[in-house]
């Protein structure tokens, strides 16, 4: 087998480098298929010069993402995906796959993002929840266990993606009954929807975290209750679209899980994840991925 990323972001959106440009760091990384999956455009009570991808701006990604699955055919794999968001209307057209995600929650009128830096989830923290970070995470599961209905996704993008700045606790107790309660409520929610939840290592090459998500006590629920998960970059740039899948597949293993799924032109398909364990391992001795 060959590795696989799912999660990819380009100058469309809020990525660093062009489509090609990941295609051949993709070749280069040793990946047999790659997945393109940009930001969709927000509704207009949302910000969008953050993240999101212009409306005006979606044919002409869908028509580079096609050219290049001619132009490389035979080297390589593509899919034209979208990170479809909880805060955006239908997607226009067809999809090969889609991600569903939640980067905000709303309270009080108020839009606040739980990934843009840690200044601003502070201060909107206090500001809208009191200080009360658990509500927060309540309001934030809330949508995310609504994220398959609301988007039609396959994937499921990040599922605790409100931790990104909570290494080590800094900010609240991931273990407090009311963190709990609130994501395993929105992990059965998905679960019932038969999703495959990504294991994302996005973070980790952005310097926020030094693990994936999900948790471990997550991924260990899912996997429980007869789950599907996906390993996935979430990747920016050229350079980090195998960015620790060493370590997304060993984590994976320990909560113990046997599979991961990736897709093909027939669908979504099961794979050993020990072989995409010892491919990534190649991989990165081989200098294909960071």
């Amino acid at each position: 087998m060959k590795l696989q990323n799912l999660h990819t972001h380009t100058v469309f959106s809020d990525g660093a480098g062009t489509a090609e440009a990941m295609v051949r760091g993709a070749i280069q990384a040793g990946c047999g298929s790659l997945g393109f999956s940009e930001h969709s455009p927000l509704l207009p009570f949302y910000d969008p010069d953050r993240y999101a991808m212009e409306a005006a701006v979606l044919p002409a990604y869908r028509a580079e993402i096609l050219r290049l699955r001619e132009q490389y055919r035979g080297q390589l794999d593509i899919f034209l995906g979208l990170e479809q968001d909880y805060d955006s209307p239908p997607p226009v057209g067809r999809f090969d796959y889609l991600i569903g995600s939640v980067h905000s929650v709303v309270a009080d009128g108020c839009c606040l993002s739980v990934d843009n830096t840690r200044e601003i989830l502070a201060e909107g923290v206090a500001r809208l929840f009191g200080g009360d970070y658990h509500a927060l995470a309540e309001a934030y599961y809330q949508r995310a266990g609504q994220a398959a209905e609301k988007t039609g996704c396959q994937i499921v993008g990040h599922f605790d993606l409100l931790t990104k700045f909570n290494e080590g606790g800094q900010l609240f107790d991931e273990a407090a009954p009311r963190y709990v309660d609130a994501a395993m409520g929105a992990l059965e929610s998905l679960l019932r929807r038969d999703v495959i939840f990504e294991v994302n290592t996005g973070a980790i090459s952005r310097g926020c975290r030094s693990a994936p998500y999900p948790a471990p006590f997550l991924l260990r629920a899912i996997q429980e209750r007869g789950g599907r998960i996906c390993i996935t970059s979430d990747s920016h740039s050229p350079r980090t679209l195998t960015s620790a899948f060493p370590m997304a597949a060993e984590l994976a293993l320990s909560c113990g899980f046997r599979e991961t799924w990736l897709l093909t032109d027939e669908g979504f398909q099961a794979v050993p994840l020990e072989e995409f364990l010892a491919e990534a391992r190649r991989a990165g001795r081989e200098g294909g991925g960071t």
